[in-house]
This record gives C-alpha cells, sequence and structure tokens, in this order.
C-alpha cells in the first residue's frame, strides 16, 4: 500500500495532505524520513508521522457536524484561534473534516475516520451538492441566478456552475440559497463580491443527502455503518 493511502486509512488526514506532510519531512518509515510519497509501506513497516507512531487503520466512521461560527476548520492554527477539533467531545476518535468552513461560515461539516472517503466525498468528479444560506447585503442583479448558472471567472479563476434562488427579505439584506457541485475557497464570498454583495451570514445547510436538519451549534451525530456502506458503493 502507498504510504499516503495507509496514512489516509488511519484517519490522520487526506492522501493529498499526506503527500504534502512527506514532502515537508515530517513522516519516517523505518527511521528513515521520505522525501517522496512514491513508497509502498506493509504491516511489517513501523512508520512514524511527526515522531509518533501512526496509528493503526481504524473502522470508517462518519458524523454531522453543526459547526459555529468563530472556528477555524484546521487542526493548528498558527494565529492561536480556537479550532473544530478543539470543540469536539472527548470521547470522539482523530477524524479528518470533508473539506472546510472557513471562520465565520457555520452549518453542516462532516467529520470521519478515513481519509479516503473524505476525498471521494470532496473529489469534484463524484459532483455532491452542497446547499448554503446565504444572507447577503447590496442590490441583487437582476439577472444574477441565470448568470451563475452558467459558470463565472474571477480573476482567471473558473467556478462551475451554481444554482440559486431568492429568499425571504430581511431589513436592507436578502436570503439565497445557493447549491453548489464543488468547493474551491471561499467561492460563495468571492463570486458573491464580484456582483456588489456582501455575505454577512453564511450557512451550510446540507452536503451531499446529509442535513443539517435540526442539529444544534457544536452538536455532532453519528452516521450509521449501513448508511456509510451505501455511501460508500455510491462514490467514484
Amino acid at each position: 500500500m502507498r504510504i499516503a493511502k495507509r496514512m489516509a486509512d488511519a484517519g490522520l488526514c487526506s492522501r493529498r495532505e499526506a503527500e504534502r506532510w512527506i514532502e515537508a519531512g515530517r513522516v519516517a518509515v523505518n527511521g528513515t524520513t521520505l522525501t517522496t510519497p512514491a513508497c509502498v509501506v506493509s504491516d511489517a513497516d513501523t512508520i512514524e508521522v511527526d515522531d509518533s507512531p501512526l496509528p493503526q487503520q481504524q473502522q470508517t466512521r462518519l458524523w454531522l457536524y453543526h459547526k459555529p461560527a468563530g472556528l477555524v476548520t484546521t487542526a493548528r492554527d498558527p494565529q492561536g484561534r480556537p479550532t473544530v477539533f478543539e470543540s469536539l467531545p472527548e470521547n470522539m476518535p482523530r477524524v479528518v473534516s470533508v473539506g472546510r468552513l472557513d471562520l465565520n461560515s457555520e452549518g453542516l461539516l462532516l467529520l470521519t475516520t478515513s481519509g479516503e472517503l473524505a476525498e471521494k466525498l470532496m473529489h469534484p468528479r463524484n459532483e455532491l451538492p452542497r446547499t448554503y444560506k446565504v444572507r447577503v447585503f447590496g442590490r441583487i442583479p437582476p439577472k444574477l441566478a441565470a448568470t451563475v448558472a452558467k459558470g463565472v471567472t474571477i480573476e482567471g479563476i473558473k467556478y462551475r456552475p451554481m444554482q440559486l434562488k431568492l429568499g425571504e427579505k430581511a431589513g436592507k439584506n436578502q436570503w439565497v440559497t445557493i447549491t453548489l457541485h464543488e468547493g474551491k475557497n471561499r467561492e460563495i464570498r468571492k463570486v458573491m463580491n464580484h456582483f456588489g454583495l456582501q455575505v454577512n451570514r453564511l450557512l451550510r445547510t446540507s452536503y451531499a443527502d446529509f442535513e443539517l436538519g435540526k442539529l444544534k451549534a457544536g452538536d455532532v451525530q453519528e452516521v450509521t455503518a449501513k448508511r456509510i456502506e451505501k455511501l460508500g458503493e455510491s462514490l467514484k
């Protein structure tokens, strides 16, 4: 098994992140620090990450988590801000997040013990929908929904088509519901800003067929093994 996949199966990180850790010199096999992810390992090998033994492979588990605003989705924050992982119940095992929600965003975040599952859930080829309820300030262009439905390019970055529906007004603000099929960094904020709209609240309400529902901020809910198995069969 390739070392990056072994690290992902241990729930330490995704395969892509594992490759970055290897290139940064954080991974050693049998006492030798790796410089490339082109390494195959077996159960007989001793693997260390940051001078600590790599955890054993775990049964794949998945949770729904209602991320509050004010937390960063990272294991280590150089600025010392509170993180999602510090807020989780103490009895939870090591998990990785399926993508990220930025500091001021809130709502549904999937957490799993399997880096491989996380990677599949994030990969654009599976085109899994992510739906957000977004409050914006500013005058909404009349043809905004039709424009973003075709996809837009901003500062050389192409954003795939998104579905936008107008919702209720709240004073000088208006709610819109936006559905994406990929998750570029701060995508909704950048696209809305491009059209003169300021996002002042962003709540993810669903990811794939998982719904935030009535889950309260800070709460977690584990997904059944049967549902995880069915999910795995549907992913490429």
